[in-house]
């Protein structure tokens, strides 16, 4: 059954009328929301807030490096530190590493642009803080719905958006409502706030809508992947952050690397790609796993004898949105806002967004609020952008709104052209360098590369993606149909396989796409199967596919990752 045929045959569908309507439990949407509760708070006044979230907990899908400017953070809460927001570590020392193969060398920090010291911040779980925000939250009045996924955008009939309806729940692979079969319900709002982070399946919808990207650079993504371990005493030094370039991508493939020291003798490591590469045989896990092995890396997971003697913990991956200011599109929309990484506001030369994400929130909640203290509702909240623009936040973005660009020339080119810019001109830049294309157009045939040979995962310090994916504690109800769509099923043969050799085999880090032997065909051809139960929810499929033939939709609330400590 269609979505339609199920909704004329079991509904109508339950509503709930709110004030405001935020889609994503992460930093930007409860940021929002607590903000929202403070000013009316101020004002002696009650304004209804929900969150909806597709984690089974907020924190469960939220993943980041992290390290926190807590700037934003302050404003939102002067007394964080009393009301005992998990900021525990500091950063204490700084290093940069430009590796090759076997050696390389530390970059002296007086030569470092002021985005990579991080002097004053803090090594965090951002799914820590994320919890501890959503504590803040309810304390203040918030209702929190964790396990609901937003699904559909409602519309008024003015073209303005009414709200969202979250998605059904048991529906079985045939399409058709089974035993346990719920119908989703409808959640009406004066203001509906889209949170949901890098790539939101309802903020492309609504982008595409209200052509809000229209005028602007094509977003940049890039693919982070990240584990979290218990290393020895001896190899620990809290408070570092470490970050790598070069080796062992290829030098005209933008990505780094990265290692920070929490405390308890953890210590967060992972590795950014960006997806705009070119050779399809790359595979940004593997090469996660092989920059473990080099020897300026290596040392601080093993004993003196050079045996491992670390401990994984766990593992996760997520598309981050890497374009900055040049690929912002238009925030507002009749009835609504994008914030976060939804929009796009991470800072990417920074390595930070939290505290982007944070501010965002806040600026959209005063508009909001101020909108609702006039008695509007549905309109455009040209407020935001405006307050936006007036912002340390978009001083901040301006500043570096060529960072990613100036990599597309090679790391050299990149590295010199940001050491000129932030070094030499502290930001007072009188250039801007525009990009055309968006990143899957980017990837080139196979028949222009050569396959890269990867070691064999050791089990100790290098693994394979399933057991990786293992102690993600991902999960999704079996029976549903997958989330993992193909707008027309022979794609994937008659073109990635044949020209690009089947890349998303390789860029996703879950194993979710295999091509196997058809058995229907006689075991002669391949098919492509989709895995969708390995499924992290990083959306690198629905961005790297050069066909643009993958597209993910929202699964059932409660699926996906569990991360913990992440």
């Amino acid at each position: 059954m269609t979505p339609e045929e199920i909704l004329s045959t079991h509904g109508p569908r339950e509503a709930m009328e709110y004030d405001v309507v935020i889609v994503g439990a992460g930093p930007a949407g409860l940021s929002t929301a607590i903000h929202i509760k403070q000013l009316a708070a101020s004002k002696g006044q009650d304004i209804s807030v929900v969150v909806l979230e597709k984690g089974s907990e907020p924190g469960a899908h939220i993943l980041s490096g992290a390290i926190m400017d807590p700037k934003a953070l302050t404003e939102l809460f002067p007394d964080w530190k009393e009301k005992g927001a998990p900021l525990n570590q500091p950063v204490t020392e700084d290093a940069f590493l430009m590796l090759s193969a076997q050696g390389g060398f530390q970059v002296p920090n007086i030569v470092m642009p002021a985005c990579l010291h991080n002097t004053g911040y803090y090594v965090i779980s951002l799914g820590n803080v994320v919890r501890w925000l959503a504590q803040q939250a309810e304390a203040l009045g918030v209702e929190i719905f964790p396990g609901f996924a937003a699904a559909e955008v409602l519309y008024n009939d003015d073209g303005s958006v009414k709200g969202v309806a979250t998605g059904n729940m048991g529906i079985g692979k045939n399409g058709e409502p089974g035993a346990n079969f719920q119908l989703g319900m409808e959640l009406h709002a004066k203001y509906t706030v889209f949170a949901e982070g890098a790539r939101g399946s309802l903020g492309r919808q609504i982008t595409a809508r209200y052509q809000l990207d229209a005028g602007k650079d094509p977003q940049s993504y890039g693919i982070g992947i990240k584990e979290l371990w218990e290393i020895d005493p001896s190899r620990h030094r809290p408070g570092l952050t470490l970050h790598s370039a070069s080796w062992p991508l290829a030098r005209n493939t933008y990505g780094g690397a990265f290692m920070y020291h929490a405390e308890d003798n953890k210590m967060f490591c992972g590795f950014v790609v960006g997806l705009n590469y070119a050779n399809p045989y790359l595979s940004p896990f593997e090469e996660f796993q092989r920059w473990k092995t080099h020897p300026h890396i290596r040392k601080f997971f093993t004993d003196d004898q050079g045996q491992v003697n670390a401990r994984r913990l766990s593992y996760g991956a997520r598309a981050i949105s890497a374009g900055g200011l040049l690929t912002l599109p238009k925030t507002v929309f009749p009835g609504g806002v994008l914030v976060g990484c939804e929009a796009g506001f991470l800072n990417v030369s920074r390595v930070k967004g939290s505290h982007s994400a944070i501010k965002s929130g806040m600026l959209a909640a005063q508009a909001i609020f101020d909108a609702l203290a006039a008695g509007r509702q549905h309109d455009e909240l040209s407020a935001f952008p405006e307050a936006f623009r007036n912002s340390w936040l978009y001083t901040e973005l301006h500043r570096d709104r060529n960072y990613k660009n100036w990599f597309k020339k090679g790391l050299a080119m990149g590295t010199l052209m940001t050491g000129v810019e932030q070094k030499l001109l502290a930001g007072n830049i009188p250039w801007t360098i525009h990009r055309k294309d968006p990143d899957y157009v980017q990837l080139q045939k196979a028949s222009a590369h050569q396959p890269i040979e990867y070691p064999k995962p050791d089990g100790k310090l290098t693994f394979d993606r399933l057991s990786s994916v293992f102690i993600s504690n991902t999960n999704h109800e079996e029976n549903q149909p997958a989330h993992l769509t193909l707008k027309d099923p022979a794609v994937p043969i008659r073109v990635n396989l044949a020209e690009y050799a089947g890349p998303e085999q390789r860029y996703c880090p879950a194993g979710v796409y295999e091509f196997v032997p058809d058995e229907a065909a006689g075991g002669s051809a391949q098919r492509l199967q989709i895995n969708a139960q390995n499924c992290l929810h990083c959306k690198t499929c629905d961005i790297k596919d050069p066909t643009q033939n993958i597209v993910w939709v929202t699964p059932e609330g409660g699926g996906g990752p569990n991360y913990s400590g992440m």
